[in-house]
C-alpha cells in the first residue's frame, strides 16, 4: 500500500494538545527559565493551592492560571508525579516538560495541564514507552499507532461532546457488573500522561536520534480506515494472538483490529472463545513473535521499572483461600465470603477473558471486562485476563488453594510492543509492522 493524503478540517495542521498529569490540594513546581503568567514574569520555585474553589497562587486567588514559556528551550518541572497508577511498578517522580503549564480546579483539587504540540508530545511518548535504543523502524512504527491513537481519540471526544447521552462504560444488573475503561474518562483535557493513555514523562525520559529522526520520517503520519483515523491500540505483549476490540472495551467492531497470530507464517489458530481451545492454547509455548527472552530486545521494550516483571509471555499466580478471598472482598467491595469456583463465561479471541463468575459461599456474580477483571484478582493487575485457574485441595467443599496460569501481559489489542520490537531486529519495515497488526488499515498523511 503506498501512502496518500486526506485532509481532515480538525488537522490540516499540526494541533495542540492538552495532557493531564497531575492533581492534587497543593501541587509544587519549578518554573526552569522565564515563564508569563497574566502579565508577570515568574521563575524558579512555586506553589498552587486550592482554596474555596479557586486557584491560590502568590496569595491571590483565580479561576484559571497559565504559565507560558518566553523561549522554546525553558521547561518546567513537577514534583511528586505518580507512574504506573494501580501498577505493579507504581511510583512518584520529579518530571520536567515543554511546552505551556495550565492549572485549573475539580473536586477540590488543583489539576496541572501540558498545553503542547503533537509531534513534540510523540517524543516523548516514544521515548517513555520504551527505551530509545530500540530499532528505527520501530520507533517509527510506534510513533504512527501513538499519533493515530491519540488524534483518533481527540476526534472521539469532540463527537461526544456533541451527544446528549454520553457513551455508557458499566452494564450492573443482580448477578452481572460489566465495566470497561477507556479514556473518556477525561473531560477536562485530552489524554493523561499514565499507562492508562499512553505513557509520557516529557523530556524526563531524554530522546536520542533514533527517536527524533522516527518522528520526522513519520510526520502527520496515520493509520487510516476509511475517512477514520484508526483507534490503533497497543499492549505489552499479546501471547500470541491479538485481541479484539469488543472484549476489552464497548461493543464495537473495528475492521483493523482483529485477532492476529503474532508470528511469521500463516496459521489457522484455533477458536479460543472454547474453554478447551483457550485452556490447551495458554498452556502452550507457541514460537510467536512476542515469544522471546533476548535481554537485548526486552531492554529496547521494557524500561527499567517494566523490567521489574520477569513473566510475561506466560506467568502464573498462586493465591490461598484466606488471601484471595480477601483479595476480593478488598477490590470489588462485595464480601463473597469463601471463593468456591471461577468459571469462564466468555473469553475473547486471544483467551482473554472478558466475563468471569464469582462464585463464593455469600454471593455469586458475573464480572468483566478484562480490566476490571484484571483488578479484581491482584493487589494491582493481573497481567493479562488471558488466564485459567487450577483448583488445589478441597475442604468442606472449599478450595485451598488456586492457581493461575496466564498467557500475554495487558488487553492485547492492536500492536504488541515485543512482538513488534523483534520484527524491528529481524528487518521488518515499519510499513509491514503495522499491516502485520493492522490488517486492514492504510497508512496516510493527515499534515505536513
Amino acid at each position: 500500500m503506498t501512502s496518500k493524503t486526506m485532509k481532515s478540517p480538525s488537522f490540516d495542521h499540526e494541533p495542540l494538545i492538552h495532557i493531564g498529569i497531575l492533581h492534587a490540594p497543593t501541587l509544587r513546581f519549578r518554573l526552569n527559565g522565564t515563564f508569563t503568567c497574566l502579565g508577570q514574569e515568574a521563575c524558579n520555585e512555586q506553589c498552587i493551592c486550592f482554596e474555596n474553589g479557586q486557584l491560590t497562587w502568590n496569595e491571590q486567588h483565580f479561576d484559571e492560571l497559565t504559565f507560558i514559556p518566553k523561549h522554546p528551550e525553558d521547561s518546567f518541572s513537577l514534583y511528586g508525579v505518580t507512574i504506573g497508577i494501580h501498577f505493579h511498578w507504581e511510583r512518584q517522580e520529579v518530571q520536567t516538560f515543554k511546552g505551556s503549564l495550565r492549572f485549573i480546579t475539580h473536586e477540590e483539587e488543583v489539576i496541572a495541564i501540558n498545553d503542547i504540540p503533537v509531534e513534540d508530545y510523540l517524543t516523548s511518548v516514544i521515548s517513555s514507552e520504551m527505551n530509545a535504543t530500540a530499532s528505527l523502524e520501530f520507533l517509527k512504527a510506534h510513533a504512527v499507532i501513538s499519533r493515530s491513537w491519540l488524534l483518533s481519540q481527540i476526534c472521539k471526544k469532540q463527537q461526544n461532546e456533541t451527544k446528549v447521552v454520553k457513551p455508557a462504560t458499566c452494564i450492573q444488573t443482580e448477578d452481572t457488573y460489566i465495566k470497561w475503561y477507556d479514556r473518556e474518562d477525561h473531560e477536562l483535557f485530552d489524554v493523561c500522561a499514565d499507562d492508562h493513555c499512553q505513557r509520557y514523562q516529557g523530556i524526563t525520559k531524554a530522546s536520542n536520534p533514533n527517536v527524533a529522526q522516527a518522528i520526522q520520517a513519520t510526520r502527520g503520519i496515520v493509520l487510516s480506515d476509511g475517512q477514520e483515523i484508526c483507534d490503533a491500540r497497543f499492549s505489552k505483549c499479546c501471547g500470541g494472538i491479538s485481541e479484539e476490540f469488543p472484549y476489552a472495551w464497548e461493543d464495537r467492531s473495528y475492521s483493523y483490529l482483529k485477532a492476529v497470530y503474532d508470528g511469521k507464517e500463516t496459521y489457522e489458530f484455533p477458536d479460543l472463545t472454547i474453554e478447551e481451545n483457550a485452556e490447551k492454547w495458554i498452556r502452550q509455548t507457541p514460537g510467536t513473535f512476542c515469544n522471546t527472552r533476548d535481554k537485548h530486545i526486552l531492554s529496547q521494550v521494557l524500561n527499567n521499572y517494566d523490567q521489574e516483571t520477569q513473566q510475561f509471555f506466560r506467568w502464573t499466580v498462586d493465591y490461598t483461600q484466606a488471601e484471595l478471598s480477601a483479595l476480593v472482598k478488598e477490590k470489588s467491595g462485595i464480601d463473597f465470603g469463601n471463593i468456591i469456583d471461577l468459571i469462564p463465561v466468555e473469553r475473547g479471541k486471544s483467551g482473554r477473558l472478558s466475563k468471569l463468575k464469582i462464585v463464593g459461599s455469600k454471593r455469586t456474580l458475573t464480572i468483566g471486562k478484562e480490566l476490571e477483571i484484571r483488578r479484581t484478582l491482584s493487589p494491582t493487575h493481573l497481567y493479562s485476563s488471558a488466564f485459567i485457574v487450577e483448583k488445589g485441595r478441597i475442604k468442606d467443599g472449599v478450595p485451598q488453594t488456586f492457581h493461575f496460569i496466564g498467557a500475554g501481559w495487558g488487553h492485547g489489542v492492536g500492536l504488541c510492543q515485543i512482538g513488534a520490537a523483534v520484527m524491528g531486529e529481524q528487518g521488518y519495515t515499519y510499513r509491514q509492522i503495522l499491516f502485520h497488526y493492522y490488517k486492514n488499515a492504510q497508512i496516510i498523511s493527515l499534515y505536513q
